[in-house]
């Protein structure tokens, strides 16, 4: 008898199909074999019934065993293109998000390389201030002008005796010449502003022209920012002027030499710093 089935070879396993596939192929052919046993049991005597229904059987269980695997190998398949999909999710998300933080530092990096420029610039301002001063002012008295650069200022101290008359706000002659050698250097740098501070001691004033060390300090440094205005031409617009009374020492005022030493005035010239500070008001410092 001749029954309708294909012929089955054993083929090795061949990576090119994939596993499922060649579970499935062998699946089909194990029907294919069982149908056959089937069809041989109606024309078996009994002995060779017995060898076939066991065959059968045996047949049945590695069917049902690799329809088992193809199962577990789909499950597989499936959690494993999930994952991968997940894993191409994530790993964009990080790629934009390394992107972002790169594109940050960079734009940081750029910044703190423009606020060093400005602070340098600045201290090389300064620098080249308080060497123009001192080379201006070096046929002065060192007891009588102090220069000196104090955080992001050029400072240029004036002593009292110097400047003014003993409790009075008038500026002496003399001090005409300095004043006039540092409005030089002030109109010849556009970009500084200067503060012009009144210093006292602790003694309280004793004249019926001032009500008070605050009131003499204040009108002493008009008194220089009128001067540099009027006689040198300086820009006002540069110019504040202050009075600090008697408490911001320099030093003791428990000796005549201390108090001489405090009362002074300070002319301050600071660079602007407008674009600096525009960087330090920068959104990327936060960024």
């Amino acid at each position: 008898m001749v029954y309708p089935y294909p012929k089955m070879g054993i083929t090795p396993y061949n990576k090119s199909i994939g596993l499922s596939s060649f579970i499935t192929k062998y699946m089909t052919m194990y029907k294919w074999l069982i149908l056959s046993i089937c069809l041989s049991l109606t024309a078996c005597n009994s002995p060779q019934k017995k060898l076939l229904e066991n065959q059968l059987a045996e047949k049945q269980e590695q069917v049902q065993q690799l329809e088992d695997q193809l199962e577990h190998l789909q499950n597989t398949n499936s959690s494993l293109l999930d994952r991968m999909a997940d894993m191409s999710i994530i790993n964009k998300t990080d790629a934009e998000s390394i992107r972002g933080s790169i594109s940050s530092l960079n734009t940081q990096f750029d910044y703190i390389n423009k606020l060093s420029s400005e602070i340098e610039r600045k201290d090389s301002i300064n620098s080249m201030l308080a060497q123009n001063l001192k080379s201006t002012l070096i046929d002065i008295n060192d007891e009588d002008v102090e220069i000196s650069i104090k955080g992001s200022a050029v400072m240029v101290s004036l002593s009292d005796k110097m400047l003014f008359r003993t409790a009075s706000s008038t500026i002496n002659q003399k001090a005409y010449t300095i004043l006039k050698k540092v409005a030089q250097i002030i109109n010849n740098n556009e970009d500084i502003d200067i503060i012009v501070e009144g210093h006292t001691d602790d003694i309280p004033i004793a004249n019926n022209n001032y009500q008070d060390n605050w009131d003499l300090s204040v009108n002493r440094a008009t008194s220089v920012v009128r001067l540099l205005q009027e006689n040198f031409n300086v820009d006002p617009a540069k110019m504040t002027a202050a009075g600090r009374s008697e408490y911001t020492p320099k030093t003791e005022n428990s000796t005549s030499t201390g108090r001489s030493q405090n009362r002074r005035t300070e002319i301050i010239i600071k660079p602007r710093l407008d674009q600096f500070f525009k960087l330090l008001e920068s959104p990327e410092l936060i960024g």
